[in-house]
């Protein structure tokens, strides 16, 4: 595997993301300039207008961001790395949305090895909820790049997501055997972005999930998983919690970019490598 390729509450040990999964399907409406040209934008379902940034060879934006939108890009940029954004990402759009709780969300472009991120200024201002959110976020693109998930599979064997057929050994598939599986038809599906039926399983296995976001679904579990992973100390004991975040130790790819971020962001959380 190719694998290097929101809210934070109280403290990071109970975290959970305001985001929306990595498994929506966006269609987007035709550019609209603004004034003065420079910018354009488009109306979004979840933050309304939204300015469209294009996302350049070298990581960079066209046009170049300033205020809050470079902050939010840079943070993912320091999370994911230049070179992943300038590799994998193809547009970076940008809404400022009181009426929305939602912090950012990622989808493929009409090519699936490309991405497009989405936030909202709205929910960007606190520096840790950012941090962990784009953790999420980044989480879904790792588990759902093209060398994890077949999307041109005519039929499937594993799981089958918006995105196409998890491959046999992919990450996302082993996280749904060994934890979701279990459930049966209790568990909500791959596809649910029901909050309240979400609401209604974390209360019925709260001990279970490191937020409620988490339980969602098994795509936002992992990444949600994926996000404590990060930024918590590798668990003791032998609760779910536990053998979830021990599951992600397994992967040397995975504790690599942990360590990654851990160090980069280690000035601005208090986090240790």
């Amino acid at each position: 595997m190719a694998l290097e390729r929101l809210l934070a509450t109280v403290a990071l040990s109970t975290i959970a993301v305001v985001a929306l999964s990595g498994c929506v399907t966006v269609i987007p409406s035709a550019p609209v300039p603004v004034a003065d040209g420079s910018v354009p934008q488009e109306q979004d379902d979840d933050f309304g207008t939204v300015d469209v940034y294009t996302v350049l060879d070298d990581g960079t934006l066209d046009p170049a961001a300033s205020g809050l939108t470079a902050t939010v890009w840079d943070t993912f940029t320091r999370v994911a790395t230049v070179d992943f954004a300038a590799e994998v990402m193809t547009q970076y759009r940008v809404g400022d949305s009181a009426s929305s709780d939602t912090l950012a969300y990622v989808y493929q472009d009409d090519d699936p090895q490309y991405w497009v991120l989405a936030a909202n200024l709205a929910t960007s201002d606190d520096p840790t909820q950012l941090v962990a959110t784009l953790i999420h976020e980044y989480g879904h693109i790792l588990m759902l790049a093209t060398d994890e998930v077949d999307p041109t599979a005519t039929s499937c064997d594993t799981i089958e997501l918006d995105e196409g057929c998890a491959h046999g050994d992919s990450v996302l598939l082993a996280f749904q055997q060994q934890f979701w599986a279990p459930y049966g038809d209790a568990a909500p599906d791959l596809a649910n972005t029901d909050a309240d039926l979400a609401w209604e399983f974390y209360l019925a296995h709260e001990d279970d999930f490191v937020s409620d976001y988490a339980a969602t679904n098994a795509i936002e579990d992992a990444a949600e998983t994926f996000m404590t992973f990060v930024l918590e100390d590798e668990p003791a004991g032998d609760s779910i919690v536990a053998r979830k975040l021990e599951f992600f130790w397994a992967y040397p790819e995975l504790v690599a970019i942990r360590e990654r971020i851990r160090t980069e962001f280690a000035d601005d959380l208090g986090l240790v490598s």
